[in-house]
């Protein structure tokens, strides 16, 4: 089985909204095995991240499917739950701003401002409907992987460019980027 590459800014797909999932065949649970293969072999080739999530946009597959980490806090537990056609049905609690990053932006982090609680409808794997409450760092990320869906990046949502771009070192840490000389004209993110 070949291994689908996550493709990365500049390529414009990730900019086009996904179409709505309407059989969930063998086909999907593919795609489904091939968003996991994708996030783990991008996690195993980096010590200090994690992959907390993939969209099938991301592996330039525009089916609505999202694929979230079972356990954020331990790398060695490679489960995800998988989401058909997700969509927010309510945003609540209030705007919190918070880093992100994605795999497709490399190595490129953002404070984001995103509600702290939402409540997501979705599919799962069987077809079955999913309804979910997610708060915290959980609601952050249903926000930015149903973004995906929509082509929208963590990066459309940041307003004040000059303060909150940064850059993951290679101890781990995050340094702080000069907007003007390395963000304000660099044509992959935009």
């Amino acid at each position: 089985m070949a291994l689908k590459p996550i493709i990365t800014l500049p390529n414009k797909n990730l900019r086009k909204p996904s179409k709505a999932v309407g059989l969930i065949d063998n086909e999907v649970k593919k795609l489904i095995a091939d968003m996991k293969a994708a996030t783990l072999n991008w996690e195993d080739k980096r010590e200090h991240e994690v992959g907390v999530a993939l969209a099938a946009t991301q592996i330039n597959d525009r089916r609505r499917v999202v694929i979230i980490r079972g356990d954020f806090n331990d790398k060695k537990n490679r489960e995800f739950r998988t989401l058909i056609n997700p969509i927010i049905v309510k945003k609540e609690g209030e705007l919190v701003e918070d880093f992100e990053g994605c795999l497709s932006i490399k190595d490129i982090y953002g404070k984001v401002p995103r509600y702290s609680k939402v409540r997501v409808k979705a599919l799962d794997e069987e077809g079955r409907e999913v309804r979910m409450k997610a708060e915290g760092f959980l609601a952050r990320v249903l926000q930015h992987e149903i973004d995906h869906t929509k082509g929208k990046l963590f990066i459309d949502h940041i307003k004040n460019n000059s303060d909150v771009f940064y850059r993951l070192k290679k101890e781990g840490d995050l340094e702080k980027l000069d907007y003007d000389k390395e963000i304000a004209n660099n044509s992959i993110l935009w």
